[in-house]
């Protein structure tokens, strides 16, 4: 099944980005809906930015643009790779996502299960998020993480949450929510996202596929295109 094309006008851009916005003006985007019934897809109509589900074809280049992403950051373990794969491999990547531009992967996110110590069912972990050096701060890293969450949404789920930058993840509705923690994790630095409107409390665990340090067995097979 080919993609949907859809030429869009020039449009007029304003240079200086509100971030207040999900988008800035320079980051206008347009659905675009196959008349096959695909999955929706969005197209980043500055950067010609496509926004799908992984392949099998795409693995070796997350690999890469993920170590790219994370090789200059001091806070980083740089096992984000290997997360993935794991987390891949035990088939807990609910929404794997790419973000290709000009038919080469720039970016990908994960989204997998969590489970909180009340019971809450339904919640998932965002990350890690990755988009490579010289494509960043032009949006695929905001395009990757919305579209992620319209997924997670029509999956059902109740819940989102994330270890990350304070400064960042606030302008997508993610807030630190006290008696929700990630034991070992600095509350400050520990968001969640409701998507209908509960708020559990307790604690907070990950995937075990966050403890990779190394490729597992099976780390390949991508997850099947979802629609």
């Amino acid at each position: 099944m080919g993609d949907t094309r859809l030429n869009l006008p020039n449009q007029s851009i304003n240079p200086t980005p509100n971030i207040g916005l999900w988008f800035s003006a320079s980051f206008m985007a347009a659905r675009v809906i196959s008349p096959f019934g695909a999955r929706e897809e969005f197209r980043y109509m500055m950067d010609k930015v496509l926004i799908r589900s992984e392949t099998s074809a795409d693995v070796s280049a997350i690999a890469e643009v993920t170590v790219a992403a994370f090789k200059t950051l001091a806070i980083s373990n740089h096992t984000e790779q290997f997360i993935i794969a794991e987390l891949r491999a035990a088939k807990a990547l609910t929404v794997s996502l790419v973000a290709e531009v000009d038919g080469r992967v720039a970016g990908h996110i994960a989204f997998s299960p969590v489970t909180i110590s009340d019971g809450s069912p339904n919640w998932y972990g965002l990350g890690p998020v990755s988009v490579l050096p010289e494509c960043q701060r032009r949006g695929i890293g905001s395009a990757l993480i919305q579209e992620g969450i319209s997924r997670l949404k029509d999956l059902g789920a109740r819940g989102c949450c994330l270890v990350g930058h304070p400064e960042y993840y606030r302008r997508f509705g993610f807030q630190n929510i006290r008696g929700l923690v990630h034991e070992g994790v600095p509350e400050e630095v520990f968001f969640t996202l409701s998507l209908d409107g509960h708020i559990p409390q307790g604690i907070v665990e990950f995937h075990v596929g966050f403890t990779a340090d190394g490729q597992p067995e099976g780390a390949g097979d991508a997850l099947p295109a979802r629609t």
